[in-house]
């Protein structure tokens, strides 16, 4: 990826639409996924504090299918 300035770009910072589309499917998926395990984690500390408990740890956990591990 380019140099901080997204997926557009190449490593010089110079626009790369080819890879920018070929990564375009894998990056949706991605975000897809990190708002999933979010979603997740905020339901599970609402059902935490709903239940009367207080969360002493943090969440960690892991997709099933990728492997990925959330906090």
């Amino acid at each position: 990826m380019g140099a901080g300035r997204g997926p557009k770009y190449n490593a010089s910072g110079l626009p790369d639409p080819t890879a920018y589309l070929a990564l375009r499917p894998i990056i949706k998926k991605d975000r897809e996924l990190e708002k999933r395990a979010n979603r997740l984690i905020r339901a599970l500390k609402i059902m935490i504090e709903l239940a009367g408990f207080e969360l002493v740890e943090r969440i960690i956990i892991r997709d099933k299918e990728t492997r990925r591990v959330f906090k």
